[in-house]
């Protein structure tokens, strides 16, 4: 078998290419991101049976989607392991190339999970949904800001409902600051269709995932925190324990050990951020509910305060989602089950 380790980047790669033995066939050769040239390149290998190693950055979607489709064998490698397996003073393309082709010979490739299309689709969707609601926050701001400016008080309790953007196109500034307003008025409308285009997506995809549905019994998870949970895990099966599953989430402590010494500091946040948001945004909410969570978290915030608790009940909920997927189980069901055995 060859093996192909290629180091991308955003128009060209870099490949090299070595044998079973370790004997370099292609030494760091630079190539397009071309489809064509790739196919072309793949296909000068004389037919023998290869394999691609590639790092998961932003940009591997297409190459791993292209190499499937001429049938290459891919695998995404993880970036920050592979830095702490082969770390170099130096750093070249050639050289990144080079060793990413002898892990894959020596098998010893830190292997990143490589989601398949349709997860891909729902991930964009719903960060999609994300960057849109941001932007309208965004804009929002804004107008709160003009309006401190001239001390003008909202009486309304959604100052973009109805009543208070009828107070605020009513308002008399001076010309910069109404185009300034009005502007950002349009925006933030423009935005709220999209979202609402985004939101009817996002109820089509939420009716037929029974997997959600079991998701949205836990308090405060809604449709949108439900499918960001799934779209992360996306097979929760790949996670041999609860542990594993937070550890993805990184909502385990970093450790530091030296001798007989052990030192545990602040989480890792090395994982999946959108998962760890979702998870974090759905324990304040379910931390308002009586039972075992709830228990947890004020028994934490009298001690560390109310972020340490938070994250901490991130985790235990964590805990209780994998056991959820995992036995296909309601919330209700999973905290009556292990409630007293998750303290």
């Amino acid at each position: 078998m060859l093996h192909v380790g290629m180091d991308m980047h955003k128009k060209f790669s870099v490949v090299t290419v070595v044998d079973d033995e370790g004997k370099e066939i292609v030494a760091g050769r630079r190539i397009d991101n071309d489809p064509a040239e790739v196919s072309q390149f793949m296909s000068s290998l004389d037919g023998e049976e290869a394999r691609v190693v590639l790092e998961a950055g932003s940009n591997w979607q297409w190459m791993c989607d292209l190499l499937d489709e001429i049938g290459v064998d891919n695998r995404l490698c993880h970036p920050l392991k592979t830095k702490a397996i082969a770390s170099a003073r130096i750093k070249t393309d050639k050289l990144d190339s080079r060793i990413l082709s002898h892990l894959d010979r020596m098998d010893f490739v830190p292997e990143a999970y490589k989601a398949d299309m349709e997860t891909r689709r729902l991930r964009e969707m719903l960060r999609y949904r994300a960057g849109l609601v941001s932007e309208r926050t965004s804009f929002k701001n804004r107008i709160h800001a003009i309006l401190t400016k001239f001390n003008v008080s909202n009486p309304y309790t959604d100052l973009f409902g109805k009543a208070g953007t009828g107070l605020l196109r009513k308002l008399e500034l001076p010309v910069a600051y109404r185009k300034s307003l009005d502007g950002y008025l349009r925006m933030v409308e423009a935005l709220s269709i999209e979202v609402k285009k985004a939101d009817r997506e996002i109820e089509d995809t939420f009716k037929g995932s029974a997997e959600a549905q079991l998701l949205s019994t836990i308090p405060g998870v809604g449709k949108l925190l439900a499918l960001t949970i799934l779209a992360e895990i996306v097979d929760i099966e790949r996670f041999s324990s609860a542990k594993q599953l937070a550890s993805f989430a990184g909502l385990v402590p970093s450790t530091s050990q030296s001798g007989e010494t052990t030192r545990h500091g602040h989480i890792t946040r090395q994982g999946s951020k959108w998962l760890r948001w979702a998870l974090v945004e759905a324990s304040i909410h379910a931390v308002r509910k009586p039972g075992p969570l709830k228990k947890h978290f004020d028994r934490l915030r009298r001690k560390k305060g109310y972020k340490v608790a938070i994250v901490a009940s991130a985790r235990k909920l964590c805990t209780y989602i994998y056991h959820m997927l995992n036995e296909k189980k309601d919330y209700g069901a999973i905290v009556r089950y292990l409630g007293s055995d998750l303290g």
